[in-house]
């Protein structure tokens, strides 16, 4: 049976880099002091997360009751995103159990993307409630039942405190997470639509005018929409392997390539791993006896700084000795030498100096 042995020289991550190695293929990976840290812990996201959840279950009972009891569609749909709001933090509780896991076998990132699946769920949800609400909703602005609407009332003040206390909770986890924001996103969503339901509350008991139920119903599902277009695109720019929000590919490679003794940037890549978590590959061409490991060191320290990007693995290869303009040469296995340092190039190349992107 084959054993693998997996040892780590404590050299291989000092400042952003590796110890020792040879030149011709100069990887540098790093991670940079502190890790991925957020300030928050995860057992203290789960205790807040779990604390939202039971004041949103223990209402949510009682409203769904009252709801049929005043043939209110408002408080049903509160009631139905209240189910929702319950469904997303069960998720995100269980996609942060899965991100935790360590990285082994196929996984080498680990779970972490399990939190996007459930912020990528949690939109999509909101999406399909607030297309079915909508379409109760107009179908009761042309035939209005008969709403209690002190019932309506009474209820939307109820759940306005009690969402109130599930959002201070959950602000307290760390939103930095796009699992965590899609959920609280629900429950401010149904906070908003708590409001809106005790204006119509107060409507109909002051004015008699029921269709102010199906209106506050239309409300709550703008801001569904809203809540969860926003969700859709966020974690579909993650599946994506786009750019962070905010950081410019092309505005990161002609910093990277001013600096000293670098004479081009080509196949560069920017992505985040999760939410929180940038990642870069790039490969590097330094000038001819320029030192390899100094710029590498530069790069990645620079791009911790600026960027704060602390997981980036640079490739870093002198031009060749004969001609300074030279692109690296690849000699594939038949002894050809190809013109070309990658018949795919993954995106455009930067040298110094001006350049068309």
């Amino acid at each position: 049976m084959a054993v693998h042995e997996h040892s780590h020289d404590a050299r291989v991550h000092g400042d952003g880099g590796h110890g020792s190695e040879p030149h011709g293929d100069h990887g540098g990976h790093g991670h940079g002091p502190g890790g991925h840290s957020h300030g928050v812990s995860a057992d203290a996201d789960r205790r807040w997360l779990l604390a939202a959840l039971t004041l949103i279950v223990v209402f949510m009972a009682g409203e769904v009751v009252v709801g049929f009891a005043a043939r209110s569609l408002a408080l049903i749909s509160d009631a139905a995103h209240m189910l929702t709001d319950a469904a997303s933090i069960v998720l995100a509780l269980v996609a942060m159990r899965l991100a935790a896991r360590p990285a082994r076998g196929g996984y080498t990132y680990g779970l972490k993307r399990a939190e996007i699946l459930s912020a990528q769920a949690n939109g999509v949800t909101l999406l399909v409630l607030s297309a079915w609400l909508g379409y109760e909703a107009v179908r009761r602005l042309i035939d209005p039942p008969e709403v209690a609407g002190s019932l309506v009332l009474v209820t939307a003040l109820v759940g306005i405190v009690v969402n109130i206390g599930a959002a201070w909770c959950m602000s307290r986890a760390n939103r930095t997470s796009l699992n965590v924001e899609g959920a609280f996103q629900h429950v401010l969503t149904d906070l908003y639509a708590f409001v809106a339901t005790a204006v119509a509350g107060v409507v109909m008991l002051t004015t008699g005018f029921v269709q102010a139920d199906a209106i506050a119903s239309l409300v709550v599902v703008a801001l569904m929409l809203r809540a969860g277009i926003g969700l859709v695109r966020d974690s579909g720019r993650i599946f994506l392997e786009a750019a962070p929000a905010g950081v410019d590919p092309d505005e990161v490679a002609d910093r990277l390539v001013a600096a000293d003794q670098v004479v081009e940037i080509h196949d560069l890549h920017i992505w985040e791993i999760t939410s929180g978590q940038p990642a870069l590959s790039a490969h590097i061409l330094v000038a001819p006896g320029g030192d390899c490991h100094a710029v590498r060191r530069g790069l990645q320290r620079q791009l911790r700084e600026r960027y704060r990007i602390t997981h980036a693995t640079l490739q870093v290869d002198h031009v060749g000795e004969d001609d300074d303009q030279q692109l690296l040469q690849i000699t594939p296995a038949g002894g050809t030498v190809l013109d070309e340092h990658c018949g795919d190039s993954h995106g455009p190349v930067h040298r110094s100096g001006p350049h068309e992107h």
